[in-house]
């Protein structure tokens, strides 16, 4: 699971700036959303408390708490333009929780939560092994875990076309959805399930594609990234390489998106790591914020 290195305070930036935007463009992460709550309902369990790791607007934190009426739900992001967003989706007599943190190190204290939810966050968190780790902590035994994320082959045009390029990474490396399964045995979970879809997107250029993805704050944030602006020549090289390659029939250009799917199970009687210096607090104990 070797990837180029992620730089997380730029991973947190790039989405801070995106909360005005992120909503006009994330189809797609709303449609995947709503497939992932589909899948709860063959789950035959009633959460008291839900956390919503990488809640970016707050779709699914809304969705779940509508699903789950008597559950506290709270939403959890590293952005706070994101959190303000998801509180504004709460109503006046059920305002939705929010919760200011980084997944690699979850402020909540051991085994508080009845399920964790996450939809297409996992892949910019730079260290899945250690995220695994945390939501297997903070689940009490029995608790569900249930994802989604982007497997390799999402932008796969988009990559290809940069390579003509250049040898800079501009698109993220995704996780292969084995690897992921392989991540959850090594977190001790219980019961992994995995599968993949894979979703096509039409635009009529590639700055259409661009325009999105920055819409939605998913820019470059590779530590290896080039650090200055890139110029127009070497995006309109990119464009052109793009569309030699991929433009259709009907005048359009694809772009791929891979998404793996699943869910496993918190696994009972195993020893919880000490918390160190981390602040945790008990998921219950998180009071309610108006917008």
């Amino acid at each position: 699971m070797t990837r180029t290195p992620l730089d997380k305070r730029q991973v947190r930036r790039n989405f801070h700036r995106a909360a005005d935007s992120y909503d006009q463009v994330a189809v797609l992460q709303r449609e995947v959303g709503e497939r992932l709550m589909e899948r709860l309902h063959v789950i035959l369990m009633q959460p008291a408390i839900i956390v919503d790791v990488g809640c970016g607007t707050g779709f699914c934190t809304r969705a779940l708490q509508d699903h789950y009426r008597k559950a506290r739900v709270i939403g959890l992001d590293h952005a706070p333009s994101m959190l303000r967003a998801t509180r504004r989706r709460g109503r006046w007599l059920r305002p939705i929780r929010t919760l200011c943190g980084d997944a690699e190190r979850l402020p909540l204290a051991a085994e508080s939560v009845d399920m964790v939810f996450s939809n297409l966050a996992l892949q910019w968190m730079p260290d899945l092994h250690r995220v695994f780790a945390e939501f297997q902590r903070v689940l009490r035994p029995g608790g569900l875990l249930m994802f989604s994320s982007f497997g390799p082959d999402t932008l796969k045009e988009l990559r290809a076309a940069w390579a003509q390029v250049d040898d800079t990474p501009h698109v993220h490396e995704f996780i292969d959805m084995h690897d992921v399964g392989d991540a959850l045995v090594q977190a001790r979970f219980a019961d992994p399930v995995m599968d993949m879809e894979s979703f096509t997107l039409t635009y009529g250029d590639p700055m259409g594609v661009l325009h999105d993805l920055r819409g939605l704050g998913a820019r470059n944030a590779a530590s290896g990234r080039g650090r200055g602006l890139t110029t127009r020549r070497r995006l309109q090289a990119m464009c052109q390489a793009y569309e030699a390659a991929y433009r259709g029939p009907d005048g359009r250009i694809p772009a791929s998106w891979e998404v793996v799917y699943g869910h496993a199970w918190a696994s009972e009687g195993l020893p919880q790591r000490r918390e160190g210096d981390t602040v945790s607090i008990r998921a219950d104990h998180i009071p309610v914020r108006r917008r």
